[in-house]
């Protein structure tokens, strides 16, 4: 190769290169703004106590002034009639489209809503929110299996600790 090749197959490759970084900083500023948290006016310096809901795999936090769950590895809030999950206390938090809410805390009784919506003032304390329009008109017919399940588990466990 001679001087003036060598030249420009470096200039060639510094050209590649400068346009690789662009493309990168481009990409990564695309992506960022893709990722949208949301500012649900929860704002914990630490994780709150967490306190299980009986008979389900949910926890809830009574300590905290919104509808605030723990469920599977994740952070729940209810408010305002929408879901929103966030992989820690803190956030960053995403709204959660009602088919792909978790039927667990579907199935969580009102009375462990801190802030239940003013329509749900006279609904039986005892029993789940009726999710219906929003939720589809089945959820119940998807929550009951895993109620179920769950409490073969926790009749399984229990029995385990008399045993022991």
């Amino acid at each position: 190769m001679g001087g003036t090749d060598m030249v420009r197959h470096m200039l060639g490759r510094m050209m590649v290169l400068a346009m690789l970084g662009v493309a990168a900083v481009i990409g990564s500023t695309a992506l960022a703004d893709a990722q949208v948290s949301v500012d649900i006016g929860i704002h914990l310096g630490s994780p709150p106590p967490l306190v299980a809901v009986p008979e389900t795999p949910v926890m809830y936090a009574p300590s905290v002034n919104g509808n605030f769950f723990f469920y599977d590895g994740g952070y729940y809030v209810f408010r305002r009639g929408a879901w929103y999950m966030a992989p820690r206390h803190d956030g960053p938090w995403a709204l959660v489209a009602p088919a792909y809410v978790p039927r667990p805390l579907l199935a969580v009784p009102v009375r462990y809503y801190r802030v239940p919506p003013p329509e749900w003032k006279h609904w039986r304390a005892e029993a789940a929110p009726r999710w219906q329009p929003a939720y589809g008109r089945h959820w119940e017919d998807r929550h009951e299996p895993v109620k179920a399940e769950h409490r073969a588990e926790h009749h399984e466990l229990r029995h385990e600790d008399e045993r022991r």
